[in-house]
């Protein structure tokens, strides 16, 4: 269901074909939600299925024609709908997690390893991610970029505190 009406979110600041879509996905909410191409465009059949999108076959010059999707006033409705219900909390799936739970069955090397590889990635992301905040510009409170930038800024927290949780762990371990 959030996958749909991220692509929904999506589609009403825009049309965009699958393509675009996926583009824009990754270089908008994939800092808190990600989606494969598969995912995307399966979504989107679904979407047109159930009329809260439509696609238009759009011919080109020299290329294969293209869908470009459009949300649909229902589209627009279940959006509002999902963004005014009560927001619980959800359950996070994170696979480093995981491997943390069963770290016991790891030596101190391959321990320490583990958190290493897990620091560079979290610093590497991390520095994409203010890349990102430090280009884009400055926004009023209520104007829609001010609220995409609030979930960048989001995640970089997030990231500083996984920084902070790793270098507990790495303290405790020595």
């Amino acid at each position: 269901m959030t996958l749909s009406r991220l692509i929904l979110g999506l589609l009403s600041l825009a049309p965009m074909t699958g393509y675009e879509l996926k583009k824009h996905f990754d270089a908008t909410v994939n800092h808190f939600w990600s989606a494969d191409k598969a995912q995307i465009y399966r979504t989107l059949t679904t979407l047109v299925k159930d009329g809260l999108c439509i696609a238009e076959t759009v011919q080109q010059d020299g290329l294969p024609s293209k869908q470009v999707h459009r949300i649909t006033e229902h589209g627009r409705a279940a959006l509002l709908e999902w963004l005014e219900t009560d927001p619980a909390p959800d359950a996070e799936r994170n696979a480093f997690l995981g491997r943390v739970f069963f770290a016991a069955q790891l030596d101190e090397k391959q321990l320490h390893k583990l958190f290493d590889r897990r620091r560079e990635a979290a610093l590497s992301y991390l520095a994409s991610l203010q890349e990102q905040l430090d280009a884009s510009r400055a926004a009023s409170p209520g104007e829609a970029l001010y609220f995409q930038l609030a979930t960048l800024r989001n995640g970089i927290r997030h990231l500083k505190a996984e920084l902070d949780w790793l270098q507990d762990i790495e303290k405790e371990l020595v």
